[in-house]
C-alpha cells in the first residue's frame, strides 16, 4: 500500500498546499508548529475535509479528486484514525467501541465482537473489555482507540497527536505499544505530531510543515544534520543562520558577520550550542575567530547542563555546564560574550 497525495484546500484565511508520498510499510511523521496545517492535512486525508485541488490516491485508488468529481466519504475509505482525544463512545464498552467500525461497515455483530476481543488482547486490555471509557485511564483509552483503528484492517493508519493528551509515564508506555504495532502493520502510516521524540521513536521519515507548505523532508538524521528553517533548528536543538559568504566571512540576513570555513555563495550555517563559549569579558588571547557581545535571555537548566539564550547581533542558544553557569553567575539581562571557532560551524548550500 502507498499514498500519493496533493492536498490543496482553503479553510477560512488559511491555505494548505502540500504533496506527500508514503511508501508501503513506511511511517511518515508530519511535524510543525501550531497553525501550520497538520490537523487540516489529516482531516483531508481522512475525508473529513474535501480538498479544493489536487488528488488523494491510496494504492492507486482515487479517494478524492475534484477534477474528476471523485470523492469517497470517510466511512468508505480504508483508513483507520487514532485521534488525540480518543473520541470513544462514552456509553459503549471497550469491546463495543473497538467493534463499532466493523459494525458500521456492515460486519456481523458476533464476528465484530470476536475481532474486537482479539485486538483488545493484543494491546493488553483483555481484562478491561467490559469497561466504559470513563473507567479507563488515558493510556488505556488511547490503546482502545488504537485497537479500534486497526480492527478494520485499514490500508492506511492516521495518528493525530496520539500521545499529546497523556501524562509522562503513560506516554512512554503507549509509545512502546504504538511502536510494536506500527512495526507489524503492513499498510501506510502517517503520524501527525509536534513532539520530535515521537518522530524519533516511531517514524522512518519526517515532513516539516510550516505555513501550509512542506518546508523540509528527509530522514531524522538528514533533517537534524541540515535544518533549513529556524523552526527545524529549534526542533532539533541547534542554531541556524542563513547568509552569503564572501572572502571567508558570512554576512547573515540580519547583518551579522561570522568568520567561517566555507566556499563563497549563499549558505545555511549550523552552530551546535555546545560549541559556544560564554564569558563575562572578551578574551584577547582566545583562538576563536568569532566573538560577539550579547545579553543573556532565557536560562534553562537540564540536569548538569544549562541552555542559555543570548540576544544580540547574532541571537543564539549556548549550552554550558551547570557548574560553568554558576561560576559565571549569569542571570537574564546580564551582559555576556559568546565566542566560537570558525571550524565549529557547519555550512551547506542555501
Amino acid at each position: 500500500m502507498s499514498l500519493d497525495a496533493h492536498v490543496a484546500v482553503r479553510v477560512g484565511d488559511f491555505e494548505l498546499d502540500v504533496e506527500l508520498d508514503v511508501g508501503s510499510g513506511e511511517v511518515l511523521a508530519v511535524l510543525g508548529p501550531n497553525g501550520s496545517g497538520k490537523s487540516t492535512l489529516l482531516r483531508a486525508l481522512a475525508g473529513l475535509t474535501p480538498i479544493d485541488r489536487g488528488h488523494i490516491r491510496l494504492d492507486g485508488v482515487v479517494l478524492d479528486d475534484p477534477a474528476t468529481d471523485t470523492f469517497v466519504p470517510p466511512e468508505q475509505r480504508p483508513i483507520g484514525v487514532v485521534f488525540q482525544d480518543y473520541l470513544l463512545f462514552a456509553h459503549l464498552s471497550a469491546t463495543e467501541n473497538v467493534a463499532f467500525g466493523l459494525r458500521a461497515r456492515g460486519g456481523d455483530k458476533r464476528a465484530a465482537r470476536s475481532i474486537a476481543a482479539t485486538w483488545l488482547d493484543r494491546v493488553g486490555l483483555a481484562d478491561l473489555a467490559s469497561m466504559r471509557p470513563a473507567q479507563l485511564s488515558g493510556g488505556q483509552a488511547q490503546r482502545v482507540a488504537l485497537a479500534r483503528a486497526l480492527a478494520t484492517d485499514p490500508a492506511m493508519l492516521l495518528l493525530d497527536e496520539p500521545l499529546a493528551a497523556l501524562d509522562v509515564s503513560a506516554r512512554q508506555d503507549v509509545r512502546r505499544t504504538l511502536r510494536e504495532h506500527l512495526s507489524t502493520f503492513e499498510g501506510t502510516r502517517l503520524l501527525v505530531t509536534h513532539d520530535p521524540i515521537d518522530a524519533y521513536a516511531l517514524a522512518d521519515r519526517v515532513a516539516i510543515l510550516e505555513g501550509g507548505r512542506i518546508a523540509q523532508t528527509g530522514t531524522i538524521a538528514e533533517v537534524t544534520a541540515h535544518p533549513r528553517s529556524r523552526y527545524v533548528a529549534e526542533l532539533v536543538g541547534t542554531n541556524l543562520m542563513r547568509g552569503v559568504v564572501v572572502d571567508g566571512v558570512l554576512t547573515t540576513d540580519g547583518g551579522a558577520r561570522v568568520v567561517v570555513a566555507a566556499d563563497p555563495g549563499p549558505v545555511f550555517a549550523v552552530i551546535r550550542p555546545q560549541a559556544i563559549t560564554l564569558s563575562l569579558a572578551a578574551d584577547p588571547t582566545s583562538s576563536a575567530r568569532n566573538i560577539w557581545p550579547g545579553v543573556v535571555g532565557d536560562i534553562e537548566r537540564l540536569g548538569d547542563r544549562a541552555r542559555v539564550g543570548v540576544r544580540g547581533p547574532l541571537p543564539m542558544v549556548a549550552e554550558i555546564t551547570a557548574a560553568a553557569l554558576d561560576a559565571l553567575g549569569l542571570r537574564p539581562g546580564d551582559d555576556v560574550y559568546a565566542s566560537l571557532k570558525a571550524t565549529d560551524i557547519t555550512t551547506y548550500p542555501a
